[in-house]
């Protein structure tokens, strides 16, 4: 059909051109009609129409060929002979009609389809190639292997979180270096694939350990099974990590101690008062073991009133919104476990603070728990955060609808004997918004707890700062 391309889109003009055609047969039937039957000239505007026009235009113009082939053909027409040679015409013009509009019907929809699967494949090209672009560049070692363990493929910083040269790894197993994977169970039909995350010991080349957080999955090709894993360098966090609990329990433990001391000292105290009176009988007066007693007494109290450093920290500029955010992501698993409902109201144009970060999170938490314990037998409980300022003051405050607190002048005293741990929880959390000039209050109610956390604005307490070291320097 190399002359396709030349018929006109327009189903009117091909309709008026199929016309003109079967007209100008017909005519040369007319005049040809003893001689020559014509009849079979009417294929070509039928091959015409079937290029461009719809199923019941052909029909109408093979039933007009029809009509004009019978009557212009050099045959008789009777009943016996006349109707099946109408329908042998009309069935040869109108299916070489539809023979051609259904091929050129079917080849439009291959082009179409074949325009499609271009743009599908150009489409699928580019996808790999930022797919290729962003495994290439990413930070993150990614590794794709066989159900045995095999490296299928694996990036850049693959080979440089593993010490090894670049594309060596292709082949190689990867089990000797992330031990842990080797338990991964392969996907298979009966099986659901895997998509999680671990921490595990892995090695490198050279035979060096590291801790490494590991997102995997599991799944099936027509190759086989597959396993897709991002493999992160965590030693450094877990250092970090380590370190921090670490500090945060030699500075839990300072404080601890001091409590201690300080109730040993009151102890003491009472004990020397009591020394002292029995001082004045004169029948204790030569007893060696009475004052030897008294010796006891006088040294304990003085390692008792050896003074501890209580700061958590170096004090900073903290940004408190951010901060608030981040206790809000920790704490609302718990709360959420628990049943509780929490509120939070926090402007976003809080100044920041002076405080030690790590520290202000640890009393944040605190309260946090302590809230969750108190509510635990509580109907529809509910826990509220809300932050504002008061004069140069910024004030962070912590309710809930629990039973509240019975004796609130023993709230902030170390070792209760009715509290649930050691009792330090609270006198902890003091002892750390003191240390960055800050406060911890319990704010009485009819119902509840409020407990109020009082912070420094880091303006207000840079110029502290600044004056009290001039003094020093001064002195």
């Amino acid at each position: 059909m190399p002359f396709n391309f030349a018929i006109p889109r327009n189903r009117n003009l091909v309709m008026l051109m199929a016309l003109l055609l079967i007209i100008f047969i017909a005519a040369l039937d007319w005049s040809t009609a003893s001689e020559v039957p014509l009849g079979f000239l009417y294929l070509f505007p039928m091959l015409l129409a079937g290029m461009r026009l719809l199923r019941w235009q052909i029909a109408s113009l093979a039933a007009l060929c029809t009509l004009l082939a019978e009557l212009f053909d050099p045959f008789s027409w009777s009943l016996r002979v006349g109707p099946p040679r109408d329908a042998l015409y009309f069935i040869a013009f109108f299916c070489t009609g539809l023979f051609f509009y259904e091929s050129q019907r079917s080849r439009q929809i291959m082009q179409e389809n074949l325009t499609e699967i271009k743009r599908q494949n150009a489409a699928r090209i580019e996808a790999e190639e930022q797919l290729q672009f962003l495994v290439e560049s990413s930070p993150v070692a990614i590794f794709i292997a066989s159900a045995k363990g095999e490296v299928l493929m694996a990036n850049e910083a693959a080979h440089r979180q593993l010490g090894m040269a670049s594309g060596s790894l292709i082949g190689k197993s990867l089990h000797p270096y992330f031990p842990s994977l080797a338990n991964v169970p392969e996907a298979s039909v009966d099986r659901p694939s895997f998509r999680t995350m671990m921490q595990a010991h892995a090695l490198r080349q050279s035979g060096e350990a590291f801790f490494a957080e590991i997102w995997f999955s599991t799944y099936r090709t027509g190759s086989g099974a597959r396993l897709a894993a991002m493999v992160m360098d965590a030693s450094e966090d877990l250092r970090e990590r380590e370190e921090t609990s670490m500090e945060q329990a030699g500075q839990s433990s300072r404080l601890a101690v001091s409590a201690i001391a300080h109730e040993i000292r009151n102890v003491c105290g009472a004990i020397a008062v009591v020394h002292r009176n029995l001082c004045r009988k004169k029948e204790l007066e030569d007893d060696k073991d009475f004052e030897a007693l008294g010796n006891l007494v006088l040294a304990l109290e003085s390692m008792a009133s050896m003074e501890l450093r209580q700061s958590p920290g170096d004090p900073s500029e903290v940004d408190l919104v951010s901060l608030l955010e981040e206790f809000r992501i920790v704490a609302t698993p718990s709360l959420q476990d628990a049943g509780i409902e929490a509120t939070w109201s926090v402007g976003a144009d809080l100044p920041a603070v002076w405080a030690d970060r790590k520290g202000l999170m640890l009393i944040c938490l605190n309260l946090a728990q302590n809230s969750t314990r108190a509510l635990a037998d509580i109907e529809a409980p509910h826990f509220s955060v809300s932050a504002f300022c008061m004069g140069e003051k910024v004030i962070v405050e912590f309710s809930d609808n629990g039973p509240g607190v019975q004796n609130p002048e023993h709230l902030f005293r170390p070792f209760q004997p009715e509290a649930q741990s050691t009792g330090l929880g609270l006198y902890l959390s003091r002892a750390f918004a003191r240390s960055f000039r800050g406060d911890l209050v319990y704010v009485p109610q009819t119902s509840g707890a409020l407990f109020r956390l009082e912070l420094e604005a880091a303006s207000n307490a840079i110029d502290l700062v600044v004056d009290e070291a001039q003094r020093e320097r001064h002195v």
